[in-house]
């Protein structure tokens, strides 16, 4: 018998906004404690696995959960799982759930574009960002970086095709960049994040993966010490992880679609 499970799903607005930044919705979501149970658990099984096959050390893939568009529920209902690491893309979107959820013990990355007039407040509370691109934005994050926190996780976002529709830093100026980053006092550069075009054949993931990992090599070859990868979705954790990578981003696979912002 196939059992039917029915999510009840509502909306509020976000009560972070300014006046010149359009409401954004929130998803109000209720999903039964043994479905989230259920998925968490498989993704991390799928990493273990995925570590297992690939000669990777156990534990040595870290899992961030992409709670974008989610409630502080939701992202209160992995807590109580063990889940630590939380990946967000949108600042005003990310403080409201912060303030929420200052009670827990949480790990939090910025995953999404940033601009350079948001930077403030992704230095104030983020652990980690992974997507700094320009030179401008990482010296405004040193700048703002409050002096009581420890200096904050520093991947370079990469653009491996020069895709005009992504944001990242064309791989020949990733060295000049990587260079002024590891300079900057608050600042602890860590590595590289890529996401690559959208593939389905697990050796064309790879390549690209591969690519990536080589890049990085170059780099600390020439004396940058790098020690993460930040790459990896719900559709090519696997091949990822094959190619090297240290932290996967994965939203669908754990909370189900994203509601239409």
């Amino acid at each position: 018998m196939t059992a039917i499970v029915r999510i009840r799903v509502e909306f509020k607005y976000s009560r972070q906004h300014s006046k010149n930044q359009p409401l954004r919705r929130i998803r109000q979501w209720k999903m039964p404690d043994n479905l989230l149970t259920v998925r968490l658990a498989d993704v991390r099984a799928r990493i273990r696995r995925a570590e297992r096959q690939f000669g990777r050390p156990l534990g040595s893939v870290s899992l961030i959960a992409v709670s974008k568009t989610k409630n502080s529920a939701a992202i209160r209902a992995a807590a109580a799982l063990g889940q630590r690491d939380f990946g967000e893309n949108y600042v005003q979107e990310f403080l409201g759930k912060a303030i929420e959820l200052a009670d827990l013990s949480l790990c939090w990355h910025f995953i999404g574009h940033l601009q350079s007039n948001k930077t403030r407040e992704v230095a104030a509370h983020c652990d980690w960002i992974h997507t700094v691109d320009r030179e401008r934005v990482a010296r405004r994050l040193n700048d703002q970086r409050p002096s009581e926190r420890s200096a904050l996780n520093v991947c370079i976002q990469v653009n491996l095709h020069n895709e005009s529709n992504k944001a990242g830093v064309a791989p020949e100026k990733l060295e000049a960049l990587a260079a002024a980053v590891r300079d900057m006092p608050r600042l602890r550069l860590r590595g590289l994040m890529a996401i690559p075009e959208a593939e389905t054949d697990f050796q064309r993931q790879r390549k690209t993966f591969a690519e990536i990992h080589q890049i990085a090599e170059e780099l600390r070859q020439r004396g940058t010490d790098l020690d993460t990868l930040s790459m990896g979705m719900t559709g090519d954790m696997e091949a990822a992880i094959a190619e090297g990578a240290t932290h996967v981003r994965i939203g669908t696979a754990i909370f189900g679609p994203r509601a239409a912002r």
